[in-house]
């Protein structure tokens, strides 16, 4: 399987963003799709995810209210609106599939996943 994430670049502080993760090549499984990100020196944090059917997701305490996630049923794309852009959420954002049961959203453990796309970076300037 391979993941395809876009969406990232420069915005100012109170801006948007809509980034996108396309996977592709799965062989069937039902998986979780999440967004997490990394900023410099800093650990990979999980910021939201979905299930494969689309009805459970979970968004990260430091994005609640900021974040949208959405996933159609058994859809191979994830779709993450970032509003209300602070300077602090300027990271890489990647892109991960865990394969698991239809209505598992994935968890926050990053080793838990068994895909991961490359980064897309996002920059929020002040």
């Amino acid at each position: 399987v391979q993941l395809q994430a876009s969406g990232g670049g420069l915005v100012q502080a109170g801006g948007a963003l809509r980034l996108s993760c396309a996977a592709s090549g799965d062989d069937g499984r039902s998986y979780a799709l999440a967004w997490f990100r990394q900023s410099p020196g800093g650990g990979r944090e999980l910021v939201a995810a979905a299930s494969w059917d689309g009805k459970n997701t979970f968004t990260s305490d430091s994005m609640k209210g900021r974040v949208t996630i959405s996933r159609k049923r058994a859809g191979n794309t994830l779709y993450l609106q970032l509003d209300s852009l602070k300077p602090e959420d300027t990271a890489d954002y990647y892109c991960a599939l865990r394969y698991t049961t239809p209505t598992n959203w994935g968890g926050t453990s990053r080793y838990s996943y068994d895909a991961w796309g490359r980064g897309t970076l996002v920059t929020v300037s002040s």
